[in-house]
């Protein structure tokens, strides 16, 4: 069961960084490497709790299809989305902004349990881990430069 923690600092007001992690066209944009599209439930604008998005995209080569739920939601400063189908077992991804004098704290913790047993726990060491963290990284960088920007 990896964990991935991720920090990054962004020099914008906390309801800003709040809204563009959740705005459905703002992931889309961060994620055009693996063209990452959602495809039914919320599929523009900001999500909000119990609504549920599909995404479809291509890792490793393959189409893939993820649905994710938003599991708790606490205006501006947390909110979670679970995966409730797809190809995982179990994700989990919980989002935390922290106001700060100069900007926001956002920190994400990103859960999840690999399919395939002892295949997912080895491809996990050998690589899933740091592709997810990468992931996650560039979608970050990506949300920090528009809020900055604004």
């Amino acid at each position: 069961m990896p964990k991935i923690e991720i920090e990054t600092f962004v020099h914008a007001p906390i309801q800003t960084c709040f809204d563009l992690s959740r705005s459905i066209d703002v992931h889309m944009q961060s994620t055009s490497q693996t063209k990452e599209k959602a495809i039914a439930g919320v599929t523009s604008g900001l999500i909000g709790l119990n609504e549920i998005v599909t995404w479809e995209a291509i890792h490793f080569g393959v189409k893939m299809r993820l649905t994710s739920k938003i599991t708790e939601f606490n205006f501006p400063s947390y909110f979670v989305d679970e995966m409730v189908k797809g190809p995982f077992k179990r994700i989990r991804h919980e989002h935390h902004f922290i106001e700060d004098k100069n900007g926001t704290k956002v920190i994400d913790s990103f859960d999840y349990t690999s399919p395939l047993g002892i295949l997912g726990k080895i491809a996990d060491q050998l690589f899933l881990r740091e592709y997810m963290k990468k992931f996650l990284l560039i979608r970050n960088q990506y949300i920090k430069e528009l809020a900055e920007q604004k």
